[in-house]
């Protein structure tokens, strides 16, 4: 079995930490993911991308937090990227009202 990317496990711990209107910042996403600290430094860059990723809202100094509106593009890039199983993503993605017309693109 594979290693998950150092994106992958920071999305994993942000779904597990989601909470509407609480963004996290980087060291406490950094904290609570599960990677080597010897990814550190990879972690703080992908933390810096995922700023600007279509499913993130960027809060400034405050962190990150997911996008509940688009949850779409997020459950796209658990599934291509992070090779999640679709009844995985939709047993995470609880709050994602696009269910019934989402395609695996």
């Amino acid at each position: 079995m594979r290693k998950p990317s150092v994106k992958c496990v920071l999305l994993a711990a942000m779904i597990a930490k989601h909470r509407w209107g609480t963004p996290i910042d980087e060291e406490g996403l950094v904290a609570v993911a599960a990677i080597d600290s010897d990814e550190y430094p990879r972690a703080r860059t992908v933390f810096d991308d995922l700023r600007s990723a279509s499913y993130v809202t960027n809060r400034g100094k405050e962190g990150i937090e997911l996008d509940n509106s688009a949850f779409g593009d997020l459950a796209d890039v658990l599934y291509h990227e992070c090779e999640w199983q679709p009844f995985e993503i939709q047993l995470r993605l609880k709050h994602y009202e696009g269910w019934d017309n989402h395609e695996w693109a």
